[in-house]
């Protein structure tokens, strides 16, 4: 007689055993791979600051100084020297430079950049965005219009001004977004209300600024103000030409934290500024930054472009008043940053 054979299989709890050991394995496998792909995006958005860094300095190499930030005209200003508010920021004015020649050529600097077609205001070449905080998407945020219920201007929280609006403008127009912001310098200029204020035309301290328009019968036609690399006397090396914005986690597409990117109406669209009152953001959901901090969402710093071409990450820690060296392009504190 033969022996009957027993077939065994696994009970319930070498079951459970199985798979909590399998979930104690992916638990710890997990965050190996959740930093390699933070790596990899880290790389990646280093890749896309550099670029952009070569598009800032073709646009010097072609017209001899580097893109202004935007239009601003001072209030002491002649009434025939007020024109160009509104116009488009410095990244439309790189589009050429980095191989959106095309769309480039349908940008007018001295119109307003909302009333381009839409199919213009909305395009967001991939280099705009950093990885970590928007993979994969291709953002458009929405500007009212309108800035008072009353329609008659006002400011900001920073102090910035906003231009009266005809009461019946309401409105909201959409324009692509970006996480890169030119260093418009620190606070140094004050923001008071003067004419010296740091928004207005030709008063910021860092190298993508504000600058006053040159007009000609109420049409913007030059920047009045040109920064030149001979501008940055306090070494290329050590002075910041752009870096990435802190836009917090409940703020995105939403302004005034992610503004449309070409809009010249509003400076912390296309700038921030750093130094002290203004430290980096400790990552996204830092309540204490503000709306013209610098700041990422790398868990290891903050990724600037330097005037001389590099790309360096900076911590979230770094003292304000390095900052304020690294933001400011002549205040004669000249900063050495090690290899």
């Amino acid at each position: 007689m033969k022996a009957s054979r027993l077939r065994r299989g696994f009970t319930l709890i070498e079951l459970l055993v199985v798979i909590g050991i399998m979930g104690i394995l992916v638990a710890l496998l997990l965050p190996a791979v959740q930093a390699a792909r933070e790596a990899a995006r880290r790389t990646d958005c280093a890749n896309r600051v550099r670029q952009l860094g070569f598009a800032a300095h073709m646009h010097h190499d072609t017209y001899r100084y580097f893109p202004p930030a935007r239009y601003e005209s001072r209030p002491d200003a002649a009434a025939a020297d007020k024109c160009g508010l509104e116009t488009p920021t410095w990244l439309a004015r790189v589009m050429p430079f980095i191989e959106q020649v095309s769309l480039g050529d349908r940008w007018d600097y001295s119109k307003p950049w909302h009333e381009h077609e839409e199919a213009v205001r909305t395009t967001v070449p991939d280099i705009f965005l950093c990885p970590s905080r928007r993979s994969g998407t291709q953002p458009v945020g929405l500007r009212s219009l309108r800035t008072t219920t009353s329609g008659g201007g006002g400011r900001l929280p920073c102090g910035c001004p906003l231009p009266p609006r005809p009461v019946d403008s309401t409105e909201e127009v959409p324009g692509a977004l970006c996480d890169y912001a030119g260093n418009h310098g620190d606070l140094t200029p004050g923001a008071t209300g003067a004419s010296t204020d740091f928004y207005y035309g030709g008063n910021g301290t860092g190298v993508i600024i504000s600058v006053r328009p040159n007009c000609r019968n109420g049409i913007a036609v030059s920047p009045s103000d040109r920064i030149r690399m001979s501008s940055v006397s306090d070494g290329t090396s050590s002075t910041f030409l752009f870096g990435e914005k802190y836009v917090p986690t409940t703020q995105l597409t939403k302004f005034p934290y992610d503004s449309p990117a070409y809009d010249g109406d509003h400076l912390p669209a296309s700038c921030r500024l750093a130094g002290p009152g203004l430290r980096l953001a400790k990552g996204p959901n830092d309540v204490l930054a503000d709306v013209f901090s610098f700041g990422s969402w790398h868990p290891g710093g903050v990724h600037f472009a330097l005037v001389d071409g590099s790309v360096r990450m900076f911590s979230q820690d770094t003292d304000t008043k390095l900052l304020g060296s690294l933001a400011n392009r002549h205040d004669a504190r000249v900063v050495e940053l090690t290899p």
